[in-house]
């Protein structure tokens, strides 16, 4: 079996974005088939996908190999196992999801929620910078929108977001602002996309006036830059997110394998 077999499965290969090659395991191919099926939206966030025994049919394959593919790609966040109910594809609408890229958390330990004001939501062109992050050409549409949020109602982070005006077409500053949960599950159910992982770059900085007025402090107070680029499937960047922490009383939370 090889990846030429997909179009077997009802999936276009002009719609997916495959690594080629010709003596992977087994169940990579496998892994390969399931994660074009996620690409190609068959199976949405949230929704349950088939069982080991009916995919090992699709794909004529044994279960045990299903299971390994199914294994890593649990292991990667794209799909859920839920004892006693199968297996899902991972979604930014669940309560344990919806902060997954978020690294900031307060230090008294408190339960973190966020609020958003959004400040501005506008068309306008990618700068060379923004293009290469987003893979588009200088001067293609994007959209860049500014919000804060708030924590205990107290002003905490500031960013811009960067987003391809062709993928999110339509979007505007009332559809966000009658939106009151995620950004991500925002996507997932408005745009089709799934953020499924993503890159940051993270540096001290000095708020600004700009900066200094939105989260209420004082110039020059030191605040957390965190770039993020974030991708969904078939290694497509699709959102950039540039974030300015207030960490007096919060911190950055990473853990390491």
């Amino acid at each position: 079996m090889n990846f030429i077999q997909l179009t077997r499965f009802g999936v276009n290969l002009s719609d997916v974005t495959l690594p080629i090659a010709s003596f992977s395991p087994l169940y990579e191919q496998i892994k390969a088939m399931i994660l074009a099926s996620l690409q190609a939206s068959e199976w949405l966030p949230g929704a349950a996908i088939p069982s080991e025994m009916e995919l090992a049919a699709r794909y004529a394959v044994s279960q045990g190999t299903v299971r390994k593919a199914i294994d890593e790609l649990a292991a990667q966040n794209l799909l859920v196992r839920r004892q006693g109910k199968g297996t899902f594809v991972a979604t930014h609408q669940e309560d344990e999801w919806q902060y997954r890229f978020l690294r900031l958390a307060p230090d008294s330990g408190e339960k973190f929620h966020l609020t958003n004001q959004f400040l501005s939501c506008e068309k306008t062109k990618a700068s060379v910078y923004v293009a290469n992050l987003l893979k588009l050409k200088a001067g293609d549409p994007i959209i860049h929108i500014d919000r804060v949020q708030s924590f205990a109602g107290k002003p905490i982070v500031f960013e811009e977001i960067f987003l391809p005006g062709v993928r999110f077409k339509g979007l505007d500053l009332e559809a966000l602002n009658t939106w009151h949960g995620p950004m991500y599950a925002f996507y997932e159910g408005h745009y089709a996309t799934h953020m499924v992982r993503a890159e940051e770059k993270i540096k001290a900085v000095a708020a600004d006036a700009v900066l200094a007025k939105h989260l209420h402090l004082k110039e020059g107070a030191p605040l957390l830059s965190v770039e993020r680029v974030a991708f969904t499937y078939g290694n497509k960047p699709v959102e950039i997110r540039h974030a300015r922490y207030d960490t007096l009383e919060q911190h950055y939370e990473n853990k390491l394998n």
